[in-house]
């Protein structure tokens, strides 16, 4: 059995301070979770807000960024949100990469699909350690603990079950969430043809191999959107999401996208514009076809029904690549109305 294609909401990269009134507003239109990303703040700030000022949302990282933190400190931070929340929390885990965990985060940069796999079952055998008394011994080959006295212990609590999302968007990162995770977040960045022919395959191979359904695994992404009340504010939209669209396109990593489409020669150019730190001129090398595959455009019903008409079938779950703000809420009503055909 499918999961039902769940619509939920994103918080704003500078939404720290209006955390616990969008969570609650979100709840009460009805969306299915509420997503922070690690980009200006720590996301497990705002989700501390949204636990509070929430009784059903679900919430998640979308995402935090694994390599910047210990397995330990990660597994401390999702155990206490999970309990906070009554078991509503969701981890979900990105690796970044290698410029941002080294220059950024200042922390060891090493092969990302191994070392992500080792860190889940580090943080699995602390929350085991945790909940069921079990001897804390891990010996892996990025991460080896085997400490854990009574008084750094925070014992058993209601939900102990914490699902992991996994993000990515190469194939080996997809069968690993296949094989150890309960979800896996798509980049927003992405068209359904890229899905179909890529992430879901290689999901399924990951699954496979471990023995596991399809169901086990949730697929969700966040997804570019121009949604308006007028032609022109419809318009607005659509150059902001050209401008971050060439950006992504010009980045090496997400080649794959644009290869499922035979948009080799656009990437060509994108990233020599890139690398001679042309940003400007990058908007202009997106062709109409590729902003179709990756945007959704219109009035925030027509939006609305899209997303639905788009995702049905290909994703368990997804949100609009725009926050969520109160001062929107009637628009955002209005979308989520359509998406759910009321």
């Amino acid at each position: 059995m499918r999961f039902q294609l769940a619509l939920d909401a994103t918080l704003a990269m500078d939404g720290l301070q209006e955390s616990a009134a969008v969570a609650k507003a979100a709840e009460e239109i009805g969306f299915g979770a509420l997503w922070a990303n690690e980009t200006k703040h720590d996301p497990f700030v705002p989700m501390t807000l949204a636990a509070a000022a929430t009784s059903r949302l679900v919430l998640g990282t979308g995402v935090a960024i694994a390599f910047a933190r210990s397995p330990t400190v990660m597994a401390h931070t999702a155990w206490d949100l999970a309990a906070l929340s009554a078991g509503r929390f969701v981890l979900g885990l990105g690796t970044q990469v290698k410029a941002h965990i080294q220059r950024r985060f200042g922390m060891p940069w090493d092969p990302p699909v191994p070392k992500l796999r080792e860190y889940v079952q580090t943080m699995r055998a602390l929350w085991r350690s945790w909940q069921e008394g079990a001897p804390l011994r891990t010996e892996g080959r990025f991460y080896r603990l085997s400490l854990m006295s009574p008084f750094f212990n925070p014992g058993p609590i209601a939900h102990p079950e914490i699902p992991v999302y996994i993000a990515g968007v190469n194939a080996l990162l997809c069968r690993l969430c296949g094989e150890i995770a309960q979800g896996f977040h798509a980049h927003p960045f992405h068209t359904v043809p890229y899905l179909t022919s890529s992430v879901l395959p290689n999901l399924e191979r990951g699954l496979r191999s471990a023995g596991r359904p399809r169901e086990a695994v949730q697929v969700y992404a966040p997804v570019f959107v121009a949604p308006g009340d007028t032609a022109e504010e419809v318009r607005a939209g659509v150059e902001r999401a050209r401008g971050e669209i060439a950006f992504y396109a010009s980045t090496p990593s997400y080649g794959i996208v644009l290869r499922a489409h035979g948009w080799d020669d656009v990437a060509d150019r994108l990233q020599k514009l890139a690398a001679e730190r042309r940003w400007s001129e990058l908007s202009g090398q997106v062709p109409e076809a590729m902003l179709d595959a990756v945007l959704l455009r219109g009035t925030w019903q027509d939006v609305g029904h899209q997303l639905r008409a788009r995702y049905a079938g290909v994703l368990d779950r997804l949100a609009c690549y725009r926050p969520f703000r109160p001062s929107e809420v009637g628009q955002w009503r209005r979308l989520a109305a359509a998406f759910h055909g009321r």
